[in-house]
């Protein structure tokens, strides 16, 4: 059984960065696909970032260019570092990882708000 939980969310302005965290309870070493999803009111989850087989990253066209994804294996950890924010990121944003033996884990989520 593989826990995910989410910290980094809050209240930023149209322009300001974020720094979303995920860890995993167990190793992600050998975890190849993994990312942040995210939904907003009223609508339905969407990928934001990934992981791909291959080492390959994919972005939303949305968020291409300002948000990045990446990962430290040492700490079990799953980053999205968000920039230029703009009202429409505003979402419950979730992280998703699939085991080597098929299961998809997600955690719960946390809360971006991009108001002035």
């Amino acid at each position: 059984q593989v826990q995910l939980v989410e910290s980094g969310g809050g209240l930023v302005q149209p322009g300001g960065s974020l720094r979303l965290s995920c860890v995993s309870s167990g190793s992600i070493a050998g975890f190849n696909a993994m990312g942040w999803y995210r939904q907003a009111p009223g609508k339905q989850r969407e990928l934001v970032a990934r992981f791909a087989t291959g080492g390959n990253t994919n972005y939303a066209d949305s968020v291409e260019g300002r948000f990045t994804i990446s990962r430290d294996n040492a700490k079990n950890t799953v980053y999205l570092q968000m920039n230029s924010l703009r009202p429409e990121d505003t979402a419950v944003y979730y992280c998703n990882v699939v085991a080597p033996w098929g299961t998809a884990y997600w955690g719960k989520g946390t809360l971006v708000t991009v108001s002035s």
